[in-house]
């Protein structure tokens, strides 16, 4: 059976509601992963998931850990969150690179996957700064610097460019639309699956022995409507993609 690693997809709103004179807080958790996480499960996938607030302390600190999977998903996640263990960053204790590992794990022939979201690619802001890490070796896209968010409220659709790729074969066009994306330029060498206009949508490439995807938008909320969580190809996709991640797809 397939394994995977999800990393991120989650979040904490802490509010502040203030009446005159008075205030009061109220704090609340969210996922964003469940379409994702259900749709392989569906499919046979087992997933492992790691969310954002568990990631910095849980995530895989050696290649053996990293070995258990065939895939690691990282979806709008920030590199911090990786980069900086609780030891390191609360009490300057050294811990292992993290994301030079994820390279090394997917030189040695690990699958890798980058879904877009405010915290993925180079992120809103540059916060999430992927492109400054050694996982920009081995993505199959070139991240600009800074915000590289591309707003449409009003959707946009993609073209599929590769429509025999493992990842994206057999499904029918057209492709739902989307309220969103990370601005992202092809890799010398990436297979270009979908572009939306000039910019990269899905891409692919081969390093070393492992492979890499990205996804530019979101697996789910909010620059992924309900017609494209609901759509009755999305499971599909996904469970195509991490197959072809794990080399799964002859």
């Amino acid at each position: 059976m397939t394994k995977v690693l999800l990393a991120g997809e989650s979040w904490i709103v802490h509010s502040i509601h203030m009446k005159g004179f008075d205030e009061f807080t109220t704090t609340e958790y969210g996922e964003g992963g469940r379409w994702l996480i259900d749709g392989l499960r569906k499919n046979g996938v087992e997933v492992d998931f790691l969310p954002n607030h568990l990631a910095p302390a849980q995530f895989p600190m050696t290649l053996e850990e990293l070995s258990r999977y065939d895939a690691v998903l990282l979806s709008d996640i920030g590199s911090n969150s990786l980069y900086l263990h609780p030891d390191t960053f609360s009490r300057s204790i050294a811990t292992p690179d993290r994301l030079s590992l994820l390279k090394r794990w997917v030189e040695d022939g690990g699958g890798l996957a980058m879904i877009g979201g405010y915290m993925s690619f180079s992120g809103i802001n540059g916060t999430a700064r992927y492109q400054r890490t050694p996982l920009a070796d081995v993505l199959p896209v070139v991240m600009v610097d800074g915000d590289d968010r591309v707003e449409a409220p009003d959707g946009v659709s993609i073209e599929i460019t590769a429509p025999d790729h493992p990842a994206v074969k057999g499904i029918p066009e057209p492709w739902p639309r989307f309220l969103g994306y990370n601005q992202l330029k092809p890799r010398e060498g990436a297979t270009v699956i979908a572009r939306r206009g000039d910019d990269v949508f899905i891409a692919a490439g081969q390093y070393g022995r492992g492979r890499s995807l990205a996804f530019a938008s979101d697996c789910g909320p909010h620059w992924g409507p309900p017609e494209f969580v609901e759509w009755e190809h999305y499971a599909r996709f996904w469970t195509q993609a991490v197959r072809w991640l794990a080399g799964q797809d002859g």
